[in-house]
């Protein structure tokens, strides 16, 4: 049984932590740097300690802090959230050591899927289609534009360990190549310690949609249904929705199957994502699979009106799911857009104090800041400081809701990508759902100006 969980992050995804321990009568610990000692997440949880200063090699990735601190404050169990320590493997497994329940997978699995090429070759297995490319880590230039040959430009480079855009580049000729080989690699070593690189073929107008999952430890593995995550700046989500407009019923039935399939291949347990991408005739291909907590879950718990966060904690004490999958209905659509502490210009961090914060009321409107009025957004982090999530009856009405409620919202003292999120639901493209992963650079980095 859980009694007490430490959590393992900080800003909206701690605060939403903490309100489903709340919830279920758990104890919360949370755990924050010095930038961050002002924080609401600090203040909601039962008990707050200090861990280090505001880098977070010195705090939020410190594992031997973090888990000092759960044995002093007596939680029995860690909630990772989503980034820092979340999939690291290594983590988890001292979590193991140490008695302390891991609220997420295994460490093995951690380590399966934290390899994208052997997450590839585990994908294949179990029958999910995988996009062409490189079945082995590609080691030098020569040998990467010899594979090019066969896979055939344009293509899409990554590294094996990477996430969140880094080390990711679209390349369009050897020489292009080349360049973007030598240093993707060191950007790879440098951030996640594994410099293994490999390529896929690049999609064109492809979708990036995803299939979300709960797997207990008694063999039941269910689908929350899809979101599509299609409308990205530098390979990071900015609005997300449930379900996607663009794919039938029968896909949407083929995809979760091959999720289903894929979590059961791995003796899945906790939640977890299928990321895929979907090209113009609604093939699906395996990206990647985030063996955490979604960003964007507040979506998918709209439209079935499950707390993902607490199934997570039910499986992680060993329960069985109390659903079947009979029992998981979509109910209307719902859309998140994310807040971001940066110029809607450039899409550089705009990190300062913020002077006020308004945000938006109304029925079917649901709020997930990190910030709030007279609080600093510091340069240390993450520059996402709060999602909005609106629920309609249909995406008609979701958009709707959306568009009124970006009017209201206000952020004061520094820049967010408000006038961009506003711009993006009025686009005609958008309101008819027909977006790519390439829609912010064909429909609104072309009219930006920069200074």
């Amino acid at each position: 049984m859980i009694k007490k969980i430490l959590i393992a992050n900080r800003g909206e995804i701690a605060v939403r932590i903490i309100r489903t321990c709340k919830k279920m009568n758990i104890g919360t610990v949370a755990v924050y740097s010095e930038a961050d000692q002002k924080a609401d997440f600090v203040k909601m949880a039962d008990e707050s300690y200090l861990i280090g200063p505001p880098r977070v090699n010195e705090s939020y990735l410190n594992a031997e802090k973090i888990l000092a601190v759960a044995k002093q404050a007596n939680a029995n169990a860690i909630h990772p959230g989503y980034g820092f320590l979340s999939e690291s493997d290594v983590f988890a497994e001292q979590c193991e050591k140490e008695g302390i329940i891991f609220i997420g997978p295994k460490a093995s699995v951690i380590r399966q899927m934290g390899s994208k090429i052997l997450a590839r070759q585990i994908m294949e297995k179990a029958g999910v289609p995988t996009i062409p490319g490189t079945k082995e880590a590609v080691s030098t230039s020569e040998e990467a534009i010899k594979s090019a040959e066969h896979i055939g430009y344009p293509i899409m480079l990554k590294a094996s360990a990477g996430g969140g855009g880094i080390g990711m580049q679209v390349v369009n000729s050897d020489e292009e190549l080349i360049q973007a080989f030598e240093s993707n690699t060191k950007r790879a070593k440098t951030f996640f310690g594994n410099g293994d690189m490999f390529m896929e073929k690049k999609l064109e107008n492809a979708r990036h949609i995803e299939v979300q999952l709960l797997a207990d430890s008694h063999g039941n593995v269910l689908h929350l249904f899809e979101r599509d995550c299609s409308i990205q700046r530098r390979n990071q989500k900015v609005v997300e929705e449930a379900p996607s407009t663009f794919i039938s019923e029968d896909t949407r039935k083929q995809m979760a199957e091959a999720s289903i399939n894929a979590a059961k291949e791995l003796s899945y347990t906790s939640a977890g994502t299928i990321e895929f991408l979907v090209d113009a005739e609604e093939n699906f291909y395996f990206l990647e699979m985030n063996t955490r907590i979604q960003v964007e879950h507040p979506v998918t718990e709209e439209i079935t009106g499950i707390d993902i966060v607490e199934k997570q904690i039910q499986i992680a004490a060993g329960e069985r799911l109390p659903i079947s999958q009979a029992d998981i209905l979509m109910n209307g659509h719902a859309i998140e857009v994310r807040v971001y502490a940066e110029d809607p210009h450039t899409f550089y961090p705009s990190p300062g104090h913020v002077n006020e914060v308004v945000f938006p009321k109304g029925e079917h409107i649901r709020n997930e800041p990190a910030i709030t009025s007279e609080c600093d957004v510091t340069p240390f982090y993450d520059p996402m400081i709060a999602k909005l999530i609106v629920h309609g009856t249909n995406r008609k009405d979701a958009i709707s809701k959306l568009t009124e409620a970006l009017k209201t919202y206000k952020v004061d003292g520094i820049k967010t990508n408000l006038p961009m999120l506003q711009r993006i639901v009025t686009n005609e493209t958008f309101k008819e759902g027909n977006v790519t992963t390439a829609f912010i650079q064909e429909h609104y980095v072309p009219t930006i100006k920069v200074k």
